[in-house]
């Protein structure tokens, strides 16, 4: 079994959270900062390469997604994407109608809240089934009963809970209800192949880390029939969009994590999958009374690198469960509503559980092409030592 050199985990099931960037990306950053150091926004010898990289970083991520260069503007994070998008569309598009889901990421419902306050703008939440699946038929409802210029802002796919949104079906309703639909792709790019040109989403986002490239990197896409103006300025740098010297290297090495999770996504999409399907049936032959949060535990419904998972343990056993399986080496990720006194939990969970489901002990485990079957077979074993 593999061990990371740079931490002590034998298993490591937290890659919604972050990826292990990939000893080519690694590579290609390095070189970067020790050859191309160059600021490039200068004109000179040492300045033009640099900016080069960046362009160069630029059309290809575009061609990934089947769109202009123009449209892709680099910035720290999905956080930061979601932000411009969010807020500036209503400072600068008119929007007074936001229409959201209870399960989306914070970076969008905390500034949702934020834009509520700043700008006076109605937030309305879609419905959702049992499992916290987009109830279509609401969002319909709600787009043809608006009186005001909207913005549909719901996920690909949720990071708590793996559900998977239907783009295409969502972009229909807002194109029949002329609204714009932003969609968080953080936890998509790189797993899935999307294509912009067939499908009408004005506004995506990408963390470069969730594909194993950098933490420190993402960007926005942008339709070039949008005017969005700047949040941060002082300079002219990404179409005017984000001033500030640009991160070369972090830019090329996410450019390069994205190029090769393309390149290889089928072979290790099937891999991971038979990984997830492997994980799900050992649980259901070991543990008795295990469940599956939201639609994690269904193939079509869900991404296939997650599992949200709900253990028959009580609360009085809870707060302990996480902090005993790190003990034991197995990196995963909390996903109870009620696993900390000091911690009012996950808000993904509280919308989909029902009071006796929050006071069971739910964790997120996280998938990558670096799993492998010993690794799930020990953390079941290990899972089991803990309940018995």
């Amino acid at each position: 079994m593999d061990t990371f050199s740079n931490t002590s985990y034998q298993c490591y099931f937290d890659n919604a959270a972050t990826t292990r960037v990939r000893d080519e990306v690694a590579d290609k950053i390095i070189d970067v900062l020790k050859n191309n150091y160059g600021n490039p926004s200068s004109t000179h010898s040492y300045g033009r390469p640099s900016k080069s990289l960046i362009e160069l970083s630029r059309k290809e991520i575009a061609a990934h997604l089947n769109v202009s260069s123009s449209e892709i503007i680099f910035t720290s994070g999905g956080t930061e994407a979601d932000n411009l998008i969010l807020r500036s569309a209503a400072r600068d598009l008119n929007i007074k109608h936001f229409i959201s889901s209870k399960i989306e990421h914070h970076a969008v419902t905390h500034t949702l809240d934020e834009l509520e306050k700043d700008y006076n703008v109605k937030v309305s939440f879609v419905n959702l089934d049992e499992n916290g699946m987009v109830d279509y038929d609401n969002l319909n409802e709600l787009l043809s009963n608006s009186k005001d210029k909207c913005l549909v802002s719901l996920m690909h796919v949720n990071n708590e809970i793996g559900n998977m949104l239907d783009l295409e079906r969502v972009s229909n309703l807002c194109i029949e209800h002329n609204a714009l639909f932003h969609s968080d792709t953080v936890q998509t790019i790189g797993h899935y192949n999307i294509d912009l040109s067939k499908i009408k989403i004005d506004f995506i986002v990408a963390s470069a880390h969730k594909f194993h490239g950098p933490k420190g990197v993402g960007f926005a896409y942008i339709n070039k029939s949008s005017s969005l103006r700047p949040l941060i300025f002082g300079g002219t740098q990404e179409r005017g969009y984000r001033a500030g010297t640009e991160s070369v290297h972090n830019i090329v090495g996410m450019s390069e994590a994205l190029n090769i999770s393309i390149a290889k996504l089928d072979e290790e999409k099937t891999h991971i999958y038979n990984l997830k399907q492997y994980f799900i049936d050992k649980l259901k032959s070991s543990i008795k009374g295990v469940k599956f949060n939201g639609c994690s535990g269904d193939m079509k419904k869900s991404t296939y690198t997650l599992l949200n998972i709900q253990f028959p343990i009580e609360q009085s056993k809870a707060e302990m469960f996480l902090f005993k399986l790190d003990l034991k080496g197995i990196a995963c990720s909390k996903g109870s509503a009620c696993q900390s006194g000091s911690d009012a939990g996950s808000h993904v969970l509280n919308e989909v559980l029902s009071g006796d489901e929050l006071n069971k002990v739910s964790i997120r485990f996280s998938l990558s092409v670096y799993n492998k079957k010993e690794e799930i077979d020990l953390a079941v074993n290990e899972i089991v030592n803990l309940l018995n």
